[in-house]
C-alpha cells in the first residue's frame, strides 16, 4: 500500500481545535450539517472537550480524528506519570510553545530515549482517552503540526499504531497551494521553505510504519488568513490526488477571548470562507469526491 492516493481527485476538509471552546464546537457542527466541513479532530483535554465528544456522537457523518496536543495545553498522563518527565510543570501544562518543547526534546543530558518516552506515552494517552470515551476515531494529526519533525513524528506514529489507528495527516503543504497564498510574511514563507527539509522522511516514515495519508495540507501557510477568495482559488485549482484542506473555525464567544491565539479573528471569517464548499460543489468541485480520512484505505 503506497502512503499517499494518486488516482482519483478526494477531498477533505478538516477543521482542527474541536473541543477548544463551546464556539468552536458550534461552528464545526454547523458546518458539517451543511456539508462544508467532513472531518475535524478533537482536543483530548481542552475546556469543551467533553461537549465536542456529545457533539461528536450527534453527527455521524463527521469523520472525528485526535488532534494530538504536545504544547500550550494539559498533559492526559496520570500524576506519576508526570512526574517522570521534567519538562511537565506542577499543574499538569505542556510546554507553552513548540520551540520550548524542541529545546526540552534536545537539552544536554536529556536522551533521545526519554524524548521519545514522553512524546509517545503523551499522544497515546490523548488518543486512548477519545476512544474511551466511545469515539472510532479516523485519523491523527498534531497541534502546530508538530509531527512534520522527524523526533516528534516517530514516537506519534508509535502511539497511533499501538491504539489502532493507521491514517495520519500530511502536514507538509504543496507548491502549487503556497503560490496561490498571497500577503504572508517573508519570515513566515521562509520557515516553510525550511521545513520541507522533512517531506521525504514524512513519507519514508509513513511509509515504513504502514499508515495511509494524502497527497498533502492545504491552507496550512494561510493560517489566521484563510478567507473565501483563498479558498475559492484553492479549490479552482485543485488538482488530481487527495488533498486536505486544514481550517480553523469557531465563533469568537467569551470563552475564546480567554484563551492565548492568535486566531481568535480569523476563527469567524473561515466560517464564511468554508461557504465556498457549497456554493462551488456543482461547479468547481463536482468531479471531486468529498470524504474523511476514515473512508481512505487502510496499509493494516
Amino acid at each position: 500500500m503506497p502512503d499517499t492516493l494518486n488516482r482519483v481527485k478526494q477531498l477533505i476538509i478538516n477543521a482542527d481545535d474541536f473541543g477548544l471552546t463551546p464556539g468552536v464546537n458550534r461552528a464545526i457542527v454547523e458546518l458539517a450539517r451543511t456539508g462544508c466541513l467532513t472531518s475535524a479532530t478533537l482536543m483530548a483535554s481542552a475546556p469543551a472537550t467533553e461537549d465536542a465528544i456529545q457533539l461528536a456522537h450527534q453527527s455521524p457523518s463527521l469523520g472525528v480524528g485526535c488532534h494530538v496536543v504536545l504544547v500550550d495545553g494539559l498533559t492526559c498522563l496520570d500524576p506519576d506519570t508526570q512526574r517522570t518527565f521534567a519538562w511537565i510543570e506542577r499543574d499538569g501544562r505542556l510546554p507553552a510553545t513548540p520551540g520550548r518543547l524542541l529545546r526540552g526534546i534536545f537539552a544536554p543530558g536529556v536522551s533521545r530515549a526519554h524524548s521519545e518516552a514522553f512524546l509517545e506515552a503523551e499522544a497515546f494517552a490523548q488518543i486512548t482517552r477519545l476512544q474511551q470515551a466511545g469515539l472510532a476515531l479516523t485519523h491523527l494529526d498534531t497541534h502546530k503540526h508538530l509531527h512534520q519533525f522527524p523526533a516528534i513524528m516517530r514516537p506519534v506514529l508509535r502511539a497511533a499504531r499501538r491504539a489502532g489507528l493507521r491514517r495520519i495527516r500530511n502536514p507538509f503543504e504543496p507548491l502549487w497551494s503556497r503560490r496561490l497564498t498571497p500577503l504572508v510574511p517573508a519570515a513566515r514563507r521562509l520557515e516553510f521553505g525550511l521545513l520541507q527539509m522533512f517531506r521525504q522522511r514524512f513519507h519514508r516514515a509513513v511509509a515504513d510504519a504502514g499508515f495511509t495519508t494524502t497527497d498533502g495540507a492545504l491552507g496550512v501557510l494561510a493560517t489566521g488568513s484563510l478567507d473565501r477568495a483563498l479558498v475559492e482559488r484553492l479549490l479552482a485549482a485543485l488538482p488530481d490526488g487527495c488533498w486536505e484542506l486544514v481550517t480553523h473555525p469557531g465563533y469568537s464567544d467569551a470563552a475564546l477571548q480567554q484563551i492565548r491565539t492568535r486566531l481568535r479573528a480569523s476563527r469567524e471569517i473561515e466560517i464564511d470562507a468554508l461557504g465556498a464548499v457549497a456554493a462551488l460543489r456543482d461547479v468547481t468541485l463536482r468531479e471531486a469526491s468529498l470524504l474523511h480520512f476514515g473512508s481512505l484505505p487502510s496499509s493494516a
